[in-house]
């Protein structure tokens, strides 16, 4: 499917934009692992985070839903402050209730699957809209059944994980993040855990969310995804983002030479 589109229209760039990250750090012990990244994202907008491995990019991404807790820098979802840092440099998150609040606007697809293996599919799918949002078990079912239809799933819904091939549980894990009904998705190298004849079954599905325009960031080695969906890429090293360009420019003119070895190095 070629992405006829490289770069997100002026009118959802217009409003706030769905993600605004700005010099956000993170250290582990004494190793700084992410070393000022900014990025904003748009509604509607796919941006695809490419990079050698322990460059940063799954850390950045879990620092957006607070998975990870930023040491400096500013994070707001769809314009509301998630975390900031004051002039002394300490680090302040929203209030809890708050942060919920915001954390809930992003659903988040894990390399792993994460699925709970002693429920069933449809039961992975029900229990956070239930749990969580207080969502009635029928509209939670209806939900899920929908979701699971979607990714062409219907018939497992009472299977458990250990039936399901890996990508059947990525195509779950997916359904069960829109089942709490996100405005943006997160996406952390979904397809690294999958033989390569399963990788395009879960591709299909970000491709078809890409389509609807549903706000997408997706930390991936697959370049084809990035080249052919994202309207943006973004390339980190050493926990910086060195550079980042519409998709057909990207691929097609890298400027910086740390983009082009790792280009060569892919394609």
């Amino acid at each position: 499917m070629p992405n006829t589109t490289n770069s997100v229209t002026n009118s959802a760039a217009s409003g706030a934009p769905m993600i605004d990250a700005r010099g956000v750090k993170k250290r582990f012990g004494q190793s700084e692992v992410l070393r000022g990244v900014s990025l904003s994202v748009a509604r509607g907008e796919v941006v695809a985070i490419i990079g050698p491995s322990g460059s940063g990019k799954s850390t950045f991404l879990r620092c957006l839903n607070h998975l990870e807790t930023v040491n400096g820098g500013q994070i707001a979802i769809e314009g509301q402050t998630l975390v900031r840092t004051d002039a002394a440099g300490h680090c302040h998150y929203a209030p809890d209730a708050e942060l919920r609040r915001i954390c809930a606007k992003t659903g988040m697809v894990f390399q792993h699957f994460n699925l709970f293996p002693h429920l069933t599919v449809l039961e992975n799918l029900i229990e956070a809209p239930m749990v969580v949002q207080g969502a009635p078990r029928a509209a939670a079912v209806a939900r899920a059944e929908a979701l699971l239809a979607k990714v062409g799933l219907a018939q497992k819904r009472d299977s458990y994980p250990a039936r399901l091939s890996g990508g059947q549980k990525q195509r779950v894990a997916i359904a069960r993040a829109l089942c709490m009904q996100p405005d943006i998705m997160l996406f952390d190298e979904p397809t690294s855990a999958l033989d390569p004849e399963l990788t395009g079954e879960v591709l299909r599905t970000m491709r078809e969310l890409a389509d609807e325009r549903m706000t997408m960031v997706v930390v991936t080695h697959e370049m084809g995804f990035a080249r052919e969906v994202a309207h943006r890429v973004a390339f980190m090293d050493g926990g910086e983002l060195i550079e980042q360009a519409p998709a057909a420019q990207f691929f097609a003119q890298p400027r910086q030479p740390r983009t082009q070895a790792f280009l060569r190095s892919m394609l």
